[in-house]
């Protein structure tokens, strides 16, 4: 967490109840950084000072060394449903610590890019696995499968723990870096994954998800997808009870996840958390306007809000249309930074879901490449390029968990909030409790 120069804290300069570093750990990180970069590129920049520097191996050291004192915490990653599409949840039929680009089927599809090998080469210090389920199981099934993914999240981590470790706090992130590891975090990609429940919400959490993205490609019953999005925005996008979920989970310290929401729900979740929001992967509307990125009046109040647009890769939300490269993707940094400022900038690159990838940013391996990219403009310092890659990420997560703290010393307690007439309590694959006459039992 320091500069050749000085210990830089990663905590915001206004947080002073922050406890994120101890002297142990900035010592040793003073040492790993002297001990880097002697005899390699000549001084480093220091955390202030815009990187001049001239070759791409000089800006691949800069980078790499930047990774090794603060996380790079990719915001989404979907693997968790490829294990599930190529071997149905198997561990034991599954080597992550293989190039699976020699390994069937993963080698045959499209769809894949992720590995322990490239996660290692691409420097990734924190990545958000995906506990994603279809929206074709929503009122059916989706609440078991969203637990069975969960589940399969948490056994991957434990069978690799040499190389991962579980992660549920801003603390642990940094633990995790610290010790080595991939700090490896949960999030349910679709608000469809609750049933309508805030106890399956609460239950979520407590088995260690901490983001939710409140909607997939589908409509919940209580908030509005991209996907569907219409013109008429009036009704808003967050019924009274998706607004109840938003509080929930300010109240549990669960990040709210914008992507793949309409507009109405945005503006909608903005208005109503006490916590900064997240786009975990999506990008730039201005530059293409798929409704999965993010218009300006929207990332101007995200920055009002202290939030964060994670940039994605798909080459359909960075070019809208099937060829992209690194540097179109750094268009997008540069756009949201020009606009709202460096501290709401991360990247989550929805590896492994998607089957378009840009030129330079193929795999998880090549995520040094995006900053030294960054580096080529002359325009970026090393705090820039630690903010984009981690820090800005761990400033959100502190506010989000301070907003829980605060809300639980103020005598906050679990909402009892229910969605009445929904499908997923009275639709046709779902019991009604209402009308389940009480047995004698003789």
């Amino acid at each position: 967490m320091t500069v050749a120069r000085v210990p830089v804290n990663i905590c915001n300069s206004q947080d002073e109840t922050c406890g994120c570093q101890s002297g142990v750990w900035t010592a040793s990180v003073i040492i790993l950084s002297i001990g880097s970069w002697v005899g390699k590129v000549g001084p480093r920049p220091a955390d202030d000072e815009v990187a001049h520097l001239i070759s791409p191996r000089e800006r691949l050291e800069t980078v790499r060394q930047v990774l090794s004192e603060v996380p790079l915490i990719d915001g989404h990653n979907d693997l968790p449903w490829n294990i599930r599409n190529f071997v149905h949840n198997q561990l034991a039929e599954f080597n992550f610590n293989t190039d699976l680009r020699q390994v069937a089927p993963w080698s045959k599809s499209a769809w894949s890019q992720t590995d322990l090998v490239r996660l290692r080469e691409g420097m990734v210090g924190g990545q958000f696995w995906a506990a994603y389920v279809p929206c074709d199981s929503q009122h059916l099934n989706a609440v078991q499968l969203t637990l069975e993914q969960v589940d399969l999240i948490k056994r991957l981590i434990e069978k690799y723990s040499q190389n991962m470790q579980f992660a549920a706090s801003s603390r642990e992130i940094l633990e995790a870096h610290g010790n080595g590891k991939i700090a490896s975090l949960i999030g349910v990609e679709g608000g469809h994954s609750l049933g309508s429940s805030l106890a399956v919400l609460r239950t979520l959490y407590q088995l260690g998800v901490r983001y939710l993205t409140l909607t997939h490609t589908c409509n919940t019953p209580w908030a509005k997808s991209s996907s569907v999005e219409d013109k008429d925005e009036d009704e808003g996008g967050l019924t009274a009870f998706g607004k109840a979920v938003v509080q929930e989970m300010n109240r549990l310290g669960m990040l709210i996840d914008l992507s793949h929401t309409a507009r109405a729900t945005m503006r909608d979740a903005l208005r109503t958390s006490k916590a900064p929001l997240i786009f975990s992967h999506s990008s730039a509307f201005a530059i293409c306007n798929s409704s999965r990125n993010v218009p300006d009046d929207i990332l101007k109040q995200l920055a009002a809000n202290g939030g964060l647009v994670m940039v994605t890769f798909y080459n359909y939300f960075v070019k809208c249309g099937s060829q992209a490269t690194i540097s179109d993707v750094a268009e997008h940094i540069y756009y949201i930074r020009k606009l709202i400022g460096v501290d709401h900038i991360g990247v989550g690159g929805d590896f492994d879901g998607i089957n378009k990838t840009p030129r330079g940013l193929e795999d998880v391996s090549k995520y040094p490449e995006l900053f030294a990219e960054l580096l080529r403009s002359g325009e970026w310092n090393v705090l820039d390029l630690k903010k984009v890659a981690g820090l800005n990420l761990l400033r959100v997560l502190r506010q989000v968990e301070r907003v829980r703290d605060d809300m639980r010393t103020a005598g906050a307690t679990p909402s009892e909030e229910y969605l009445q007439n929904s499908p997923d309590t009275i639709g046709k694959c779902a019991l009604d409790i209402n009308s389940v006459q009480r047995v004698m039992e003789v």
